[in-house]
C-alpha cells in the first residue's frame, strides 16, 4: 500500500534517499539488475519502509516521471510558440542527465521503461494539442521518442535547441495535416 504524499521532511527525506539510490543503481548496473534489495541497502532504509512509500521499483521510477513531468508543464512559457512547448525544457533535462536518461531510454534499458517514458511524452503531447485524434498523438510521440533514442546514443549529439528545432520542423506538416483532416471530418455529411 503506498503512503499518501506527505510533507513530513521523514518522508519527504526517505523518499529522496530511495529515488537517489534507484538512480545511483541504474547508472552502475543497469534496470533489470537492480532490486527492491539492493535500492534498500543503497538507501539504508528497511524493505518495509521501501513498501510502505512504493509498491515496487517501477512505482518509484514513476514518481521521477511525475515529478519531470510536472516541472515540464510548468516550464512551458519558455518553449517554442509555434511547436510543443515542452520540449526544449525536456531535451535539456535530458542533455544535462545524458548517463541516467541513456540508462533509462537508450539501447541497454528496459523495454518497460522505455514504455513508461514514451507514455510521459504522449501525456505532454496531448497536453498541447487541442482534442489530439490517437493516431496524430501517436506518431508525434514515437517520433520524438524515437529522435529522443537517436540522439542520446549519438556519438556527437547536437544541441538541445537543434534537436528541438528538427522536431519542431518535422512534426508541423503533420499537425497542419492533421488540423485540415479535423476539419474535413467535421464538415463532412454524416452517414447513415
Amino acid at each position: 500500500m503506498k503512503a499518501p504524499s506527505s510533507t513530513d521532511p521523514r518522508v519527504v527525506r526517505t523518499r529522496a534517499a530511495l529515488r537517489q539510490a534507484l538512480i545511483s543503481l541504474i547508472l552502475e548496473r543497469g534496470w533489470d539488475a537492480v532490486g527492491i534489495h539492493d535500492i534498500c541497502q543503497r538507501a539504508q532504509i528497511g524493505r518495509s519502509t521501501f513498501y510502505t512509500h512504493f509498491a515496487d521499483k517501477e512505482e518509484l521510477l514513476l514518481v521521477g516521471f511525475d515529478e519531470l513531468r510536472r516541472w515540464l508543464r510548468g516550464s512551458r512559457a519558455a518553449g517554442s510558440p509555434e511547436g510543443f512547448r515542452f520540449t526544449r525544457g525536456l531535451l535539456e533535462h535530458a542533455h544535462e542527465n545524458r548517463r541516467l536518461f541513456r540508462a533509462l531510454v537508450g539501447k541497454r534499458s528496459s523495454l518497460a521503461v522505455q514504455r513508461r517514458f514514451l507514455q510521459l511524452i504522449v501525456e505532454l503531447i496531448a497536453d498541447e494539442l487541442e482534442q489530439p485524434d490517437e493516431p496524430t498523438l501517436n506518431y508525434l510521440a514515437g517520433a520524438l521518442f524515437q529522435l529522443v533514442f537517436w540522439w542520446l546514443e549519438a556519438r556527437k549529439p547536437l544541441p538541445p535547441a537543434e534537436l528541438e528545432a528538427i522536431f519542431q520542423r518535422l512534426s508541423a506538416p503533420v499537425l497542419l495535416a492533421a488540423r485540415a483532416a479535423k476539419g474535413a471530418w467535421s464538415r463532412a455529411p454524416a452517414r447513415v
